[in-house]
C-alpha cells in the first residue's frame, strides 16, 4: 500500500499510508536514510532536480525520504495533499505563516493559544515584520470580518487551545477565512487526526507539534506542515503572487506547476529549503513507530482523561477543572460536534488556594512527573503561572485565564487508577497543609 486509499481505514493507513519499499534491501521499515546529500545520475539530473522538475531529491535539508514518509502519512491522516517536515512544532508554525505572509503583513488569530505561540508573535515574528491581532473566538463572525484588512494573510487558531481546552468553532472561522480570502492555518497537536481533522471543517493548512501525541514517547522534538489542498491561490493572486505568480522561482508559478499541492511545493522548495529547520531522520523513524499506534493510545488518553476529569471535579482543594469534555463544561456543545472521539488529554486544574496549594501539589507527586512537555506515554504536571506563562505580568495572567493556582495535567497511559490515587493524594495533603485556625485562637 502505498499513498492514500479510501478502501482503508484510519488505523490501517496510520501503518502503511506513504509507506516505500527500498528498492535494494526490500525492507519493510522505513529506513533511517542517514545522509546529507544524494547522486547525480548525469549532469542533466542534477540540473533537473534542482529546477523542481525531477522527482528525485537533491538535498536532505528539505527532502529525506525517511522525512518523506512520515510527511506524507500525516497528510493522509489529515486529508490533505501534501506534508512537510520541520524541527519542531515552533519552526512549523513559523515556517507556515512565511510561506503566506511577509514583512509588513497582518495576520488575525484567536485569543486562547499556547504561550510559546503567542510568545513567538509577539516577538521573533513580529520583529521580522509580521503584525498579529487577536480576537476572541467567540466572537460573532461579523467582529471577524471587521477586522479583516487588505494586507491580511491569514487566519491562525488550535482546534483544542492549549492549556485551558476551549475548543475553537473551526466551522466558523473557515466561513470567516473563505469570505475574507485567507487560508485558515490550524494547529492540530492536542487533538491529534484521530480526534479531529480541520481540513474536514474548512481549514486550508494544518501544523503539528509531532514531539507529543504523534510521536507520544517524548523521545524527539519536531513538527509538520499539511497542506490541504483547497485553497484558491490564483483567485487571490494579488495577495498571493509568490504562488500564483511569476517570480524569482522560476516563470511558471507554483500553481501551474504543482497544482493543489503549491503551497506544500512552496514551503518545500522555498522556506524550508532557505531557512533549514531540518528534522533528523533518526528522529522521524522513532516518529513513524509512534504513528503507527495513535489510534490505540488516542483511545486510551481520552479514557483515562475522562475519568480523571470527572474524580477531580468537587475535590476540595480545587475551585475548577478545565476539560472540554465534562458533562458542565461550556465547551462541550463544541467538543461533541468536533471532537465526537474525545476531547484530548490535557486538563488543567485551579488549586484554590494559589500558588503555594499548587507548590505543595507539584511537589507531592510520586507518580506523575513535573515537567514541561505534553502528549506523552507518562502523566505530565507544570505550574504554568511560573513556567510558561511566568514572562507575563499578573493581570496578562489573569487576562486568559491562568490564575496563581493552575496546573496542567497531559494525562498519560498508566493505569488510571494509579494516576488518579497519585493526583488525589497530592491533592489531600494540599488541604492538610492548610492553616487551621480553632475557636480559641482567634480570640
Amino acid at each position: 500500500m502505498t499513498g492514500a486509499d479510501e478502501r482503508w481505514g484510519f488505523e490501517t493507513r496510520q501503518i502503511h499510508a506513504g509507506e516505500i519499499i527500498d528498492a535494494e534491501a526490500f525492507a519493510r521499515i522505513t529506513p533511517v536514510y542517514q545522509t546529507a546529500g544524494y547522486l547525480f545520475e548525469d549532469f542533466d539530473d542534477g540540473v533537473e532536480r534542482f529546477a523542481g522538475r525531477s522527482a528525485r531529491r537533491a538535498y536532505s535539508r528539505n527532502d529525506n525520504p525517511t522525512n518523506l514518509v512520515a510527511a506524507w502519512r500525516l497528510a493522509d491522516l489529515e486529508g490533505g495533499v501534501d506534508g512537510i517536515l520541520v524541527a519542531s512544532g515552533q519552526a512549523a508554525i513559523a515556517a507556515a505563516l512565511f510561506a503566506v505572509a511577509s514583512a509588513g503583513d497582518h495576520i488575525l488569530t484567536t485569543r486562547s493559544l499556547y504561550e510559546g505561540t503567542r510568545e513567538m508573535f509577539r516577538g521573533a515574528l513580529r520583529r521580522q515584520g509580521l503584525e498579529f491581532e487577536a480576537v476572541d473566538a467567540l466572537a460573532p463572525t461579523s467582529e471577524w470580518l471587521e477586522r479583516i484588512r487588505p494586507n491580511t494573510k491569514a487566519i491562525y487558531t488550535e482546534s483544542i487551545p492549549n492549556p485551558l481546552g476551549d475548543v475553537v468553532d473551526l466551522e466558523k472561522l473557515a466561513d470567516v477565512s473563505a469570505r475574507a480570502g485567507v487560508p485558515l492555518v490550524v494547529d492540530n497537536t492536542v487533538a491529534t487526526p484521530y480526534l479531529c481533522r480541520p481540513l474536514e471543517w474548512g481549514a486550508d493548512v494544518v501544523v503539528h507539534s509531532t514531539s507529543k501525541w504523534l510521536a507520544g514517547h517524548g523521545a524527539v522534538i519536531g513538527g509538520a506542515i499539511i497542506d490541504g489542498g483547497r485553497f484558491d491561490w490564483e483567485a487571490h493572486a494579488d495577495r498571493f503572487p509568490q504562488l500564483a505568480r511569476s517570480g524569482p522561482y522560476g516563470p511558471d508559478p507554483f500553481t501551474q506547476r504543482f497544482g493543489a499541492a503549491a503551497l506544500g511545493a512552496y514551503l518545500r522548495s522555498v522556506i524550508v529549503l532557505e531557512y533549514g529547520p531540518t528534522v533528523p531522520p533518526s528522529s522521524t523513524f522513532l516518529l513513524l513507530h509512534g504513528i503507527e499506534t495513535l489510534s490505540l493510545r488516542m483511545q486510551r488518553h481520552v479514557a483515562n482523561a475522562e475519568r480523571i476529569a470527572a474524580e477531580l471535579v468537587g475535590h476540595p482543594a480545587l475551585a475548577a477543572v478545565h476539560y472540554p469534555g465534562l458533562a458542565g463544561s461550556p465547551h462541550r456543545p463544541t467538543a461533541k460536534k468536533y471532537l465526537p472521539d474525545g476531547a484530548g488529554s490535557i486538563i488543567a486544574i485551579d488549586l484554590a488556594a494559589g500558588r503555594a496549594a499548587a507548590r505543595t501539589f507539584l511537589d507531592e507527586l510520586r507518580l506523575v512527573s513535573q515537567m514541561t512537555h505534553i502528549g506523552d506515554v507518562r502523566s505530565l504536571a507544570i505550574h504554568t503561572g511560573s513556567t510558561i506563562h511566568a514572562k507575563l505580568e499578573e493581570h496578562e495572567r489573569l487576562s486568559l485565564g491562568i490564575t496563581p493556582g493552575l496546573v496542567r495535567l497531559s494525562i498519560g497511559l498508566e493505569r488510571v487508577d494509579d494516576i488518579l490515587r497519585d493526583l488525589v493524594r497530592a491533592l489531600d495533603l494540599v488541604i492538610a497543609a492548610r492553616p487551621r485556625t480553632s475557636a480559641g485562637d482567634e480570640g
